[in-house]
C-alpha cells in the first residue's frame, strides 16, 4: 500500500477581515491602529492626512486614542497615515 504524505491541517484562525488593532506611540499618547483591507472598506471616509475621500474598496487604516471610547476614531489613506511624522506635530485632525 502507497504511503501518504499529506500536510498536518493547522487549525485555522476565524478572520473578520480587519488585523487585530495594535498599539503604537502617537504625539498625544497611547493610539490603536486597525488595518483595513479594501474588501473590507465599504463606505467613504475622508482622511485627516490630506483631507480627501477615502473611496469604497481602498484599503487604509483606522487610529483611535487607546483611553478613548473609539468616538475618535480616524480613517486614514496608509500613505498618508504612513507620512503622519512628517507632518506638523499635534496636527492630528
Amino acid at each position: 500500500m502507497p504511503r501518504k504524505n499529506r500536510r498536518q491541517s493547522e487549525p485555522r484562525r476565524p478572520t473578520s477581515g480587519a488585523q487585530d488593532p495594535s498599539l503604537i506611540d502617537g504625539p498625544d499618547g497611547p493610539v490603536r491602529v486597525r488595518r483595513i483591507p479594501g474588501s473590507n472598506a465599504e463606505k467613504v471616509y475622508r482622511c485627516p492626512g490630506c483631507d480627501l475621500e477615502i473611496q469604497p474598496g481602498t484599503p487604509h487604516v483606522v487610529a483611535w486614542a487607546d483611553d478613548g471610547d473609539g468616538d475618535d476614531r480616524r480613517h486614514w489613506h496608509t500613505g498618508c497615515w504612513n507620512a503622519r511624522s512628517r507632518r506638523q506635530p499635534g496636527r492630528w485632525r
